[in-house]
């Protein structure tokens, strides 16, 4: 299952009910201590604990505290009855959107205790008087409620209370169904949240103010587990040695208890010889060492939190793997103890790690270096407009401002050249082979390292999302330059033409659309035809060369479901197109060389975008900006 949205009520500074949508990568935006990490806090107690007394908002009425979570991707059956298949639907379980609404609600007593949860489905269920407590109703029950309803239960098998409830509720004229909270519990209904916890995704939560050692528990933790799996694997000899030094000791032990009985055999009596022996992976232990030796603990802090964020994504990982299941990593403020560039390459981590399979990512942050790459859909702004706290989507123009307002465009002023692009894989082709072309001699820069220097800015777009971030670059009095994909095939105009139209009638800036359909389709097919023989592209400009490469992977894979269910899934194509992006972007595209470039782009378009930002970059060196 997938977490679309939290919803909090009576939770510390939240006593209203505050949702929050979550996507495959989401950023909360705010000042300190505007609730960003109270709403993580609340995703903690969901799925792995339990409030505190002192977690009851101050302000509120109630001793409950209510944490929802919603779910998509929904497992399309549940066996609840034996070897007889229900589905969420079907049992009236899902809200008015079709997605799972889980509440759990905890009761925080005068006396300093919490409760344990009350958990519920919030969800579109009937309410017509003796229809809507089916689900709490065991089998002789429901049987029983057929009858006093008159229901024609003769083709029922009545040992099925999943078929019986069906014949109930298809007796109705009318269900009256409603939004209701339905407990989960009762013969059926607890079975039903039993199943359901087995999908529930893992959530891993790495905290801003941890320890950064490499003896944290949580840093121990998955080298313990790896530890115990390498011992596994030898247990069989390990066992034997172990046998025969016991029965080595032991029988020296028996010996000695003898010659004491030769001396005093009272004192013999009181001995009893035992032979014990520690676990063997207690005798192993792990430090991660670096340069000469020396141990992570005594390394800078920032590489410190770097490591130890990897042993977090290591545990999670392992925990996820055994329950076959998502996880979703919740991290605050990755850039806490990180250099700008360390910064983006964390990012970049986390976005490809958001873009896998099962994963999600939430980060809280106050950096504009990571929030101006997210794109704006991803952002989540935490506000107090009115004395109480809301968060607000960053797709929203007003919300946009704002989030500027309160972050910044920029860190610093030192910047010469604005590189605008829609998304992150295209930072990653530019920065490629601008590198390849710099490397080989080309009087172009390499603009992963113009950037590193601070010189320049890529400024993720997000397409038509344009006018915000150019009104704030404006005033910085920089050069800006713009790439646009063009997205569509001649004779029709590009899809952005008309902003970019608007965009090239301002001073100081420079336009491009790509002559050919995006940027992928400058990565030499022949690169693709190596790793993926099925792959169906021959370098025509016009080609979708993503979904052609999704495909390729797609089938190569050899198991799961043909091409043609994966087109006809919205959501799962999108995946696959958007990791088909991120490979060709960060994988394929470095194996470019100047010369297949050049059999592509025989106008030398790719270069004189590079040529002419290296031209402002100089430029703003001789006139001493």
């Amino acid at each position: 299952m997938r977490l679309v949205r939290l919803k909090v009520t009576n939770f510390r500074c939240f006593r209203e009910e505050t949702s929050v949508a979550i996507g495959d990568i989401t950023a909360l935006v705010g000042k300190n201590d505007s609730g960003k990490s109270s709403l993580f806090d609340a995703l903690e107690i969901f799925f792995n604990g339990a409030p505190e007394p002192d977690d009851l908002c101050v302000h509120g009425t109630d001793a409950t505290v209510r944490i929802a979570c919603v779910f998509g991707d929904l497992p399309a059956d549940l066996v609840i009855d034996a070897q007889h298949p229900t589905n969420l639907d079907s049992e009236h379980l899902l809200n008015a959107d079709g997605q799972l609404e889980i509440v759990k609600v905890f009761s925080c007593s005068g006396s300093g205790k919490v409760k344990a949860a009350n958990v519920f489905a919030r969800a579109e269920h009937p309410t017509k008087a003796k229809y809507g407590d089916l689900l709490q109703l065991p089998n002789a029950k429901l049987i029983q409620r057929a009858k006093d309803l008159g229901v024609d239960v003769a083709n029922v098998n009545q040992t099925i209370n999943t078929d019986l409830r069906r014949a109930i509720w298809a007796h109705a004229d009318e269900l009256k169904c409603q939004l209701a909270d339905v407990e989960l519990k009762g013969e059926t209904a607890e079975r039903i949240w039993e199943q359901l916890k087995k999908y529930l995704p893992v959530f891993a939560l790495f905290k801003s103010d941890r320890p950064s050692t490499d003896q944290d528990d949580e840093a121990q933790d998955p080298m313990k587990a790896a530890i115990k799996e390498a011992i596994k694997t030898q247990e069989a000899a390990l066992n034997a040695v172990a046998d025969q030094v016991r029965n080595e000791v032991q029988e020296i032990a028996n010996r000695t208890v003898e010659k004491i009985r030769e001396l005093d055999p009272s004192l013999a009596k009181q001995l009893t010889p035992r032979v014990t022996n520690k676990n063997w992976d207690t005798l192993f232990s792990v430090r991660l060492t670096g340069d000469e030796d020396i141990p992570i603990n005594k390394r800078g802090s920032g590489t410190r939190r770097l490591v130890l964020l990897s042993f977090f994504r290591a545990q999670a990982q392992k925990e996820a793997e055994g329950r076959d299941t998502g996880i979703i990593y919740a991290i605050e403020e990755p850039e806490t103890s990180q250099h700008p560039n360390n910064q983006k390459m964390l990012l970049k981590a986390l976005e490809d790690l958001a873009s896998q399979d099962g994963c999600q990512v939430l980060v809280t942050t106050h950096t504009p270096v990571l929030a101006r790459r997210l794109p704006q859909e991803s952002l989540r702004f935490v506000t107090w407009p009115d004395g109480h706290p809301v968060v607000r989507d960053g797709a929203t123009e007003q919300t946009l401002h704002d989030i500027v307002d309160t972050l910044g465009v920029m860190p610093d002023h030192a910047v010469k050249v604005f590189v605008g692009v829609e998304g992150r894989h295209d930072i990653a082709f530019l920065v490629a082979i601008s590198r390849i072309l710099h490397d080989a001699g080309e009087d172009v820069p390499d603009l992963g390292r113009t950037e590193e220097e601070g010189s320049m800015v890529f400024v993720p777009l997000g397409g038509s999302c344009l006018d915000l971030w150019i009104s704030r670059l404006q005033g910085f009095h920089r050069p800006e330059f713009y790439l646009m994909d063009r997205d569509t095939c001649p004779p029709k105009e590009p899809k952005y033409k008309k902003v970019a139209n608007e965009l090239a009638k301002r001073k100081n800036c420079t336009v491009w659309t790509t002559d050919r359909r995006e940027l992928e389709n400058y990565i030499h097919h022949d690169l693709l035809k190596t790793d993926f023989p099925g792959y169906a592209g021959v370098g025509l400009e016009t080609e979708d060369v993503p979904r052609l490469f999704a495909q390729a992977v797609h089938e190569a894979s050899g198991g799961g479901s043909a091409w043609e269910d994966v087109v006809s899934d919205a959501e799962k194509l999108g995946k696959k197109i958007s990791n088909a992006k991120r490979r060709l972007n960060s994988d394929f595209v470095r194996r470019m060389t100047p010369s297949l470039l050049t059999e592509l782009d025989a106008k030398d378009e790719v270069r004189g975008w590079f040529r002419a930002i290296g031209s402002a970059l100089r430029s703003a060196d001789s006139d001493g900006q």
